[in-house]
This record gives structure tokens, C-alpha cells and sequence, in this order.
């Protein structure tokens, strides 16, 4: 199984599994090989290879001794105190961009976060468009000329006025790939530049073309989301930009430094692939932080070190077994009896125990998708045997209660918080 942290490799709709796990029971069962190949290992995989649950393998060097990239971090505060000016691409990517150009070689540059602004804001009243059905801002495309939204797919037209206070002061916040894409149109207008994430992708035929005509060297820059992070081989790319890198940070899920260190480092690893060596420089205003500087020197083991040293203290995976649990309802009001349901049932003498650790009833962070609110309990164990037997018994009492099976979605090894 290749990339085997990919978390693309998780069921999110029931039923709910992990396409790794599923290769790795299977393998046992029949008595055969399981292989898991990855770059950036999941934390829970290397963990088991430390543990002699699984057997390591090293590639100790590239193909060929060709040399990692040399990684540069790009302090995007001092670039502000410069300049005075926000600007998506930093002074030291531009000049590296255009002796790329000068040279003939190529350019990918990474934004996971595709669209053309993040959200709309009004500056009177700092209220933000949404989406009617789920609790959070709709992202402008500027192709479509729209509003949408990532989760549901709900998408309006864009307002002139805003409908919360009727002031013309409406801002764009943010940058997607979409604005990327334009403004290195505009600042080097003889280069060739494309555009590859999932707006690109699902247009038919889009996909391939691109990768193709970037493999041939038609293409001098492409902008794009972890789609062109992760897997591919292009020799000509001699120079990757990562703009934004700090992004993924800022959400509250345990695996947030997990995913930025996996992006970045994969995003590195696009670069000198061919006989020329490779750089990359990552963009961002939190350099200090662990997950980008330990990206930077490519330094797994010492990432994987760090952020155990965190899981261990706050109970989270590989250390501990987690469970997510969210009664969820078209009403709030029968979202919030389901929980009480739950809730009573985690208070149980029987249940409630050292062994388990029960965080919650609280909104998710996604508090309302899809036209369902959500009520979320986390659960901590340090036996994985006895979360699931808990979680069985969760599932009979809400069976008995006549509780609708899918007003409770239960979700053992989470991927993700939100």
C-alpha cells in the first residue's frame, strides 16, 4: 500500500474502516505479506514498528545517491516589516521563480486551499457569508463567479450588499489557488502557468492533461492543492514554493502538526527528482514551530519524537485508543436529546471507569453540516479491547432507546476532529 498515511485511505461514510488496517488484517489472515510504503509513515505505523509489530524497512538514499532537496523557510513577518505590503508570494520565491523561468526548469508551487479567497467579509459589521446549510463561510470561486461551500456543495450568487447590514463594504479575505494561479499570470507573463486541485480535476480529461503536458515541459508553473504534493515524478522541477505553509495549523484537531510535517515534506519531495538538484522554500509566519522546522530538514525521526512527546501527555493515538462519538439531528433540540441519551449512558457506573475517559457533550468544531447539527463526545482508553466493547454497548443502548441509527455516528481511530 502506497502513501499509507494518506488519510484518503479512511471510509468517512458507514460503515467506517481504514484501508490500511483492512490490508493488514487480510494479509495475516491469509498468511501473506502486508507492505506500507511512505515517505512520512502514519505516527500510528511507525509506532508499530518501534514496537516490533511491524518490520522496518529503510531506504537509506534516493535513486541514483541524488541528494534531498535543500529546503529554505521564508519568514513571512520580516517579509511584512520589509515591504508593508500582504502579499501571497515573497520576494525571495519571486526572484528564485524567474531565474527558474530564465533557465528553462520548472516550478510547482503548493496552496492546499483551492478557490479564489477564502470567504467574503463585511467591513461594517465583520459579519461573513455562510452557508444555510453547515457552520462555516462559503469560499469564493472566481471562475464560477460564485459562493460555495467545501462540505455541502451549496452555492449562491455573489451579493453587492450585505445581508446582515446592507453596507457595499464587502471584502475578499485570503488566497486560493485560484489567486495564485492569477497573480503569477501577472507577475510573469511570459511563463506558462496551469492550475491542478479539485476544481480542475473533476473537468473531464483535465487531470491527465495537465500532469501530462507538465511531464512533456509545457508547462512552466503549477499551482495546486497536496493533489501535485504527493506520489508524482517530475525531473524537470528543480524549485518548489510552499505558500501558506502554517495553514493546517490553526485547526483544532490533534493531527494538525502530523498533516503539515506529511505535507511539507512530501511537497519537498517533488523537487530534484531529475539529474539537477532541487530547492524548496516554505512560506510562513510561524517558523519556529516544530512541524515546519522539522520538515525543512526532513528530519522524521525527530518529528515523530516531538509529537509523541505530545500525544503521551494529552492521551491521544498511537498512546491511547479515541473514539469519536456525535449524535447528530436536522433539529438541535432532538440533537440535543439524543446527546442526553448518550450522555446518561457514559455516566453509568458499569461504564464509567479509570480505564475510559469521556470529553464532551460540546458542538463539534463543525457544529452544523449538511443540515445537521452536531454534538460531539470524545473517548479516551487505554485498552482498545474495552472502547470497543463500550462502543457496542453504546450502540445496543440507542438501539433499545429507539434511537435512529443515523442521529449517532460512531467513529472508532478518527482521522480527523472536526
Amino acid at each position: 500500500m502506497d502513501e499509507e498515511h494518506e488519510s484518503s485511505y479512511k471510509q468517512e461514510e458507514t460503515p467506517r474502516y481504514h484501508g490500511r488496517d483492512v490490508a493488514v488484517v487480510r494479509a495475516r489472515l491469509a498468511q501473506a505479506l502486508a507492505v506500507l510504503g511512505s515517505a512520512t509513515p502514519s505516527l500510528e505505523s511507525y509506532a508499530n514498528a518501534r514496537q516490533g509489530k511491524y518490520h522496518l524497512a529503510t531506504l537509506k538514499e534516493r535513486i541514483a545517491g541524488r541528494p534531498l532537496a535543500e529546503v529554505e523557510i521564508v519568514d513571512m513577518r520580516e517579509e511584512f516589516r520589509q515591504t508593508h505590503t500582504n502579499v501571497p508570494i515573497s520576494r525571495r520565491l519571486a526572484e528564485e521563480m524567474q531565474a527558474q523561468i530564465g533557465s528553462g526548469a520548472q516550478t510547482m508551487i503548493l496552496l492546499n486551499r483551492r478557490g479564489y479567497s477564502w470567504f467574503l467579509l463585511c467591513r461594517s459589521c465583520g459579519e461573513s457569508i455562510r452557508c444555510v446549510n453547515c457552520s462555516i463561510s462559503l469560499t469564493y470561486h472566481r471562475r464560477e463567479h460564485r459562493l460555495v461551500c467545501h462540505y455541502c456543495g451549496y452555492a449562491t450568487g455573489l451579493p453587492t450588499r450585505c445581508p446582515a447590514c446592507d453596507s457595499e463594504y464587502l471584502y475578499y479575505v485570503g488566497e486560493g489557488t485560484e489567486k495564485i494561479e492569477q497573480k503569477l499570470s501577472e507577475l510573469f507573463p511570459g511563463a506558462r502557468v496551469e492550475r491542478l486541485d479539485r476544481d480542475v480535476a473533476r473537468r473531464r480529461g483535465q487531470f491527465q492533461r495537465i500532469l501530462s503536458a507538465f511531464r512533456r515541459g509545457e508547462i512552466d508553473i503549477l499551482v495546486g492543492t497536496q493533489l501535485i504534493a504527493k506520489g508524482h515524478d517530475f525531473p524537470g522541477v528543480t524549485l518548489v514554493g510552499v505558500v501558506s505553509a502554517d495553514l493546517g495549523l490553526a485547526l483544532p484537531d490533534f493531527r494538525a502538526a502530523e498533516r503539515t510535517f506529511q505535507l511539507l515534506t512530501q511537497a519537498a519531495g517533488r523537487a530534484g527528482r531529475g539529474d539537477a538538484p532541487g530547492r524548496v522554500l516554505v512560506q510562513t509566519f510561524f517558523p519556529e514551530h516544530y512541524a515546519i522546522r522539522l520538515a525543512a530538514e526532513q528530519n522524521y525521526e525527530g518529528f515523530f519524537s516531538k509529537e509523541m512527546r505530545f500525544r503521551r501527555l494529552m492521551h491521544y493515538p498511537p498512546s491511547t485508543a479515541l473514539a469519536n462519538v456525535i449524535a447528530q439531528h436536522a433539529k438541535l433540540e432532538q440533537a440535543a436529546r439524543v446527546a442526553a441519551e448518550i450522555g446518561r449512558f457514559f455516566a453509568r457506573p458499569e461504564v464509567s471507569s479509570q480505564s475510559l475517559k469521556v470529553l464532551g457533550p460540546s458542538p463539534a468544531p463543525l457544529a452544523r453540516i449538511e443540515g445537521r447539527y452536531r454534538i460531539q463526545f470524545l473517548l479516551k482508553a487505554g485498552s482498545r479491547a474495552r472502547l470497543n466493547q463500550v462502543l457496542r454497548q453504546l450502540a445496543e443502548e440507542c438501539d433499545r432507546q429507539g434511537v435512529a441509527p443515523q442521529s449517532v455516528m460512531i467513529d472508532m481511530d478518527p482521522m480527523s476532529l472536526m
